[in-house]
C-alpha cells in the first residue's frame, strides 16, 4: 500500500467518526438538517461482505478477486509497462492528452480496453457493502479487489433510484434516467430505465449496469441537449454543466472499450470540459457509443497501483461508492 492510499484509508474512517458524531448531535435537534444527514451523508448498509453474496447467487461463480483459474499460461504471459497492461486477449493501454494553453488547458486521461470477454471488466462497492453514503478511494477499492486498471463508478450510493445490476446480480430496481447497460456478449447500451426492470435487463443477458448520464453520442454524433440534462433533481446534486472534470465509458466495438478521465477546476493544469466537449473527445476516439458518469472530484483512473491522474490539481482521491474494473492476473 502506498503512504497516499494508506492516507487515503486513514481519513475515510476519519471522516466516518466524524459524520457519527454530528450526527447524534443534529438528530438530537431534529428537522430539515438531520434528514439531509441521514439521508445523504450517513453510511447506510444493506449487504455487507458483496463478494461473498454476490458469489452465492445462481449464475455468479467468481468474486472477482482473484484471476479466472481457467489458464496459467494466460497469468504467466501477463506484461505491465508504466502504461500498459496484457493478459491473454484482454489489454489496457493509458495515454494522456493534453490541449489548449494557460488557464484554457485541458488534460485528460485514455484508457483503451479490450476485453477477453465481457465479465472480464468487473464493478466493486467500496467496504465491499452495499448500501447508500458507503465510500472509499478509488485506489482503495481497487486495491481490495486485485484491479490492475480501474476508474469510478456512478457513484450509485448517493441516490436512491436507478436500476443497480453489478456483475450479473440486482441490487436495485428504481428506474429514473438514461441508464448504461453492459451485456455477456461485449456488447453495450444506453437504455431508458423506465421502459424496463432489472430482471427483464439479467434476463437479456446484462452484466452492468450505470445510472448516471447523460448519453453523450447518438449513432457516433453528439447528442443534442446535453448540456441541459439534470442527473438528479434531490438535495445537492441537481445539474452538471460547466466546464467540470468528467469521467465517460465509450464503445469501440464488442469487447473494446475506451475510458476517458478528463482533470478539472485546476488553472494552468486542466480547466475541466463540458458535456460537449466530453462528447466531442468520445467522437474523436472513435466512439459510437458514450456515456458520462460520475465527475467532479470523484474523476479517477487507477493503474497498476497508482493514481494516473490528478484529482483537482491536489493528487486527492474523493470517497466514491463503486468502481469498475479489471482484475490483474498473477
Amino acid at each position: 500500500m502506498t503512504p497516499q492510499q494508506t492516507e487515503n484509508r486513514k481519513g475515510s474512517r476519519t471522516r466516518r467518526a466524524v459524520v457519527s458524531a454530528v450526527l447524534a448531535v443534529t438528530l438530537s435537534a431534529g428537522g430539515a438538517t438531520a434528514w439531509a444527514l441521514d439521508r445523504f451523508v450517513i453510511p447506510h448498509a444493506q449487504i455487507t461482505n458483496v463478494s461473498e453474496y454476490e458469489a452465492s447467487q445462481a449464475g455468479t461463480t467468481d468474486t472477482g478477486t482473484t484471476p479466472d483459474s481457467t489458464s496459467a499460461e494466460t497469468s504467466a504471459s501477463a506484461v505491465v509497462t508504466d502504461t500498459s497492461y496484457t493478459s491473454g486477449d484482454t489489454g489496457v493501454t493509458i495515454s494522456t492528452v493534453t490541449t489548449g494553453s494557460g488557464d484554457a488547458t485541458v488534460t485528460y486521461y485514455v484508457a483503451d480496453v479490450v476485453l477477453d470477454d465481457a465479465t472480464t471488466l468487473r464493478s466493486a462497492f467500496a467496504e465491499d457493502t452495499y448500501g447508500e453514503n458507503i465510500t472509499e478511494t478509488t485506489s482503495a477499492i481497487a486495491q481490495d479487489h486485485n484491479a490492475i486498471f480501474a476508474i469510478n463508478g456512478d457513484y450509485y450510493g448517493f441516490r436512491d433510484t436507478g436500476i443497480v445490476i453489478r456483475n450479473g446480480v440486482v441490487y436495485r430496481d428504481e428506474g429514473a434516467r438514461q441508464g448504461l447497460a453492459f451485456y455477456k456478449d461485449g456488447t453495450v447500451k444506453v437504455y431508458d430505465e423506465t421502459t424496463t426492470s432489472a430482471d427483464q435487463l439479467l434476463a437479456d443477458g446484462v452484466w452492468n449496469t450505470l445510472s448516471f448520464g447523460p448519453s453523450l453520442l447518438d449513432n457516433g454524433e453528439i447528442a443534442s441537449g446535453i448540456e441541459d440534462v439534470e442527473v438528479d433533481t434531490n438535495f445537492g446534486n441537481h445539474s452538471i454543466q460547466g466546464e467540470q472534470p468528467r469521467t465517460a465509458v465509450g464503445v469501440i466495438d464488442g469487447n473494446h472499450l475506451v475510458f476517458v478521465v478528463v482533470d478539472g477546476r485546476s488553472p494552468g493544469y486542466s480547466a475541466g470540459v463540458t458535456m460537449t466537449g466530453l462528447a466531442q473527445i468520445m467522437k474523436d476516439l472513435g466512439a459510437t457509443t458514450a456515456y458520462n458518469i460520475d465527475g467532479g472530484g470523484s474523476s479517477t483512473m487507477y493503474f497498476n497501483g497508482a493514481l494516473v491522474n490528478n484529482p483537482l490539481g491536489e493528487g486527492k482521491e474523493r470517497g466514491t461508492s463503486d468502481i469498475l474494473y479489471i482484475a490483474q492476473s498473477s
